[in-house]
């Protein structure tokens, strides 16, 4: 098994992250990536109130295809939809440039600024190819599985059983939920950049991330057993970061900050 997993690790792409310059070790091809994100994007829209009403999507495509723009990713087919869902806060980018965000993550973004953090952030997701990067993780953590099974092989069940949840909870604690915390981060630092290349002030992710804490009252999960860095940690990070996002800030008139609309009617002028 050890040496299966040498002959795979030997076949994966060693990739590097634009602006982090961090290494990657990836097992997948760009194109079976994509192929992937674009199906995945069909199923979660097949099942989900897409919204129509031009005033709710308007600002969502005019952000996302400026900073999809600057991103530079001219092999991507970007698509940038509404969800109506207000219960989600949320946004998401799944490869080659699929972009939902929900309707519940209007009235905390409040304007086109905080929007451009979110969909930088999410941007900044398939850019690095941070989907790619999780499959191969979890391949390889699922190799290691394996290995450690064989060679417990001569073992009681009762040890047996031991040892894999041992393994198993040591691999998410471990390398899988800190693995997801730096991508995340890595997400926000390469977001910061992309919204400022974009001509978006990238002081608006900071006042979005206050305002996701003041209304999570405290409910967020342990860092350490959580896939997102605290609010704390994130904030902390995002001041770090852009002195450099700075330099790279040009203003444009033409990326105005402005309300998001509000969505009291948002269901009415959807399509399931």
């Amino acid at each position: 098994m050890a040496a299966v997993a040498v002959v795979l690790v030997g076949f994966a792409g060693c990739a590097t992250v634009p602006y982090t310059d961090r290494t990657q070790l990836i097992m997948v091809s760009a194109a079976e990536e994509m192929a992937l994100g674009a199906d995945a994007y069909k199923q979660v829209l097949s099942k989900a109130e897409i919204v129509r009403d031009p005033v709710l999507t308007a600002p969502v495509v005019e952000v996302g295809n400026r900073i999809a723009a600057v991103a530079d990713k001219p092999e991507y087919q970007w698509e940038f939809n509404v969800i109506d869902d207000p219960k989600q806060v949320n946004a998401f980018a799944l490869p080659g440039g699929k972009v939902a965000v929900y309707t519940g993550l209007f009235p905390v973004a409040q304007d086109t600024g905080a929007l451009a953090a979110v969909m930088a952030h999410e941007v900044a997701h398939a850019l690095a190819r941070h989907g790619a990067e999780r499959m191969s993780q979890t391949q390889l953590v699922q190799l290691g599985a394996v290995a450690l099974a064989i060679g417990l092989g001569g073992q009681s069940a009762a040890v047996q059983n031991t040892a894999m949840q041992a393994f198993g909870l040591g691999a998410q604690v471990g390398v899988l939920l800190p693995f997801s915390r730096s991508q995340e981060s890595e997400a926000d630092h390469i977001g910061l950049i992309l919204m400022a290349k974009a001509g978006y002030e990238p002081e608006y992710a900071l006042a979005l991330w206050q305002r996701m804490e003041a209304r999570s009252e405290g409910g967020q999960p342990l860092e350490f057993l959580s896939t997102h860095p605290g609010y704390g940690t994130r904030q902390d990070q995002i001041r770090a970061w852009l002195p450099e996002a700075r330099r790279y800030y040009q203003p444009n008139a033409a990326a105005r900050i402005v309300p998001l609309p509000p969505i009291p009617n948002a269901a009415a002028a959807s399509d399931r």
